[in-house]
């Protein structure tokens, strides 16, 4: 084990971090799942779920492990091919996919019996599409024109497919791009009307569905099907008037429910395994698990865990600061900050700072696809941060062989000097020899 975790390359903190929120992610989720256990007439037995969360970090640690030992420039070719491949599985997602709480998020993997998340992956491709754009135009003039074909065209599609059964996932990636975009230098006024874009294409579509919906009320298209939904999340979230109980969602009652548990849980917490809201929320183990760590661990974990992930949001900053290529600083831009930021509005959620989105928390909640992308991306960051040490043990060694060379160069001059004056000492013992052999008597005079 010391010999594995020994031969790890790449930034240490990084692997740390994670290593951390995954370990610890074990403890909530076994807690949580009771909920799950019970459901349909189950047993109650929590094990089966810790068993399958195991299996999910495992072969998520197997996936990071395999990731970073590619070299991270070769991810600019792959972006391109992938793409088409992405926006083939969202739109069979779109269309055919599993449907669970009202969302048509997942497709179901043949002969393996798992749920994938398909924006899960069209989130990264695409992201790395945007950081292979932003680099190649770091030495060329961008027109917004050709950016727009080049760039927002593939960016608009991939969202546009995205969009009618994850909004709060196609608003992440359209936030995420145009962060990157800004660091990339890509102009603010071109910014500025993509987003005025964005914002009237998402109009038309909320215009649309509504015109749909009052002129088919009963058969309105499964495309259209989530906008009833962001708008009662959007009335629950700033609606904060007391309610009957037959005016409270689904969404309200989890809100209250998660409130309940980070209020029981105080400053040090009821303590691992003893929480009770665990018992009432319905997303315990996935969507809400921050209140449950906070109900079980207190302020002390849900500090805890709030540090974790700013920390590794700032082994995030170094590695972006230390790459020594403009593609490199935006993987890990665009690929890391989305995991900080998707923690953040987790937390949010479940302190109603925000409304409910379904953002898992990266690395501690349930969930296979969640957990295998997260490490994905952060396979490729640390792919990036282990080529940048093997580019500073280059230059150590360089400057060790120049050294050694250096030493070498240093003797030999000295040898060379040393041998110069001993030619010299001996040329004047033999001169005085000879003069002496000469003149005896001034030999004997010398004497």
């Amino acid at each position: 084990m010391f010999k594995l975790i020994n031969s790890l390359k790449g930034d240490k903190g990084i692997w740390s971090f994670v290593a951390l929120l995954a370990l610890f992610s074990f403890m909530p989720v076994f807690s949580a799942s009771s909920n799950l256990a019970y459901m349909n007439h189950g047993s109650g037995n929590t094990l089966g779920y810790l068993l399958k969360h195991a299996i999910h970090i495992l072969f998520g640690f197997f996936i990071l492990y395999n990731i970073q030992k590619v070299p991270y420039h070769y991810f600019r070719g792959i972006s391109r091919i992938l793409l088409p491949f992405v926006w083939a599985l969202l739109a069979y997602t779109l269309f055919f996919g599993v449907e669970q709480g009202s969302a048509t998020r997942w497709i179901q993997v043949p002969f393996v019996g798992i749920s994938f998340q398909t924006s899960a992956l069209a989130f990264i491709v695409l992201m790395i599409f945007v950081a292979r754009y932003l680099s190649k135009m770091q030495t060329a003039e961008i027109t917004f024109k050709s950016s727009l074909i080049d760039l927002w065209l593939p960016v608009g599609f991939t969202l546009a497919l995205i969009l009618p059964n994850n909004f709060s996932t196609a608003a992440l990636i359209f936030a995420m791009v145009l962060m990157l975009t800004f660091i990339g230098n890509y102009p603010i006024k071109y910014i500025a009307s993509i987003i005025g874009i964005g914002v009237a294409m998402f109009a038309l579509f909320i215009i649309v569905a509504k015109v749909v919906e009052k002129t088919n009320p009963d058969h309105t298209p499964k495309i259209f099907g989530r906008v009833k939904t962001w708008e009662n999340r959007f009335d629950s979230f700033f609606d904060k008037k007391d309610k009957s109980q037959s005016e409270i969602s689904d969404d309200d009652y989890q809100i209250e429910k998660a409130k309940t548990a980070i209020a029981s849980g105080g400053f040090y917490g009821l303590g691992p395994g003893k929480s009770v809201q665990k018992n009432f929320l319905p997303q315990s183990s996935s969507d809400f698990i921050f209140a449950i760590i906070v109900e079980e661990y207190g302020l002390v974990g849900g500090l805890g865990v709030l540090t974790l992930y700013l920390l590794l949001f700032f082994r995030f900053i170094v590695a972006a600061h230390k790459a020594n290529s403009p593609f490199g600083k935006f993987l890990v831009v665009g690929l890391g900050f989305p995991i900080i930021f998707q923690a953040l509005i987790n937390m949010g959620v479940a302190v109603q700072l925000l409304p409910v989105t379904g953002q898992t928390l990266p690395l501690v909640s349930s969930g296979g696809s969640s957990i295998w992308m997260t490490c994905i991306a952060i396979g490729i960051i640390i792919s990036v941060t282990k080529k940048e040490e093997e580019i500073a043990e280059e230059l150590e060694e360089k400057e060790r062989r120049n050294e050694a060379l250096q030493k070498m160069i240093d003797k030999h001059l000295q040898d060379e000097e040393e041998e110069t004056e001993n030619e010299a000492a001996f040329g004047e013992n033999e001169n005085y020899s000879i003069t002496d052999s000469a003149n005896p008597m001034k030999a004997v005079m010398n004497k």
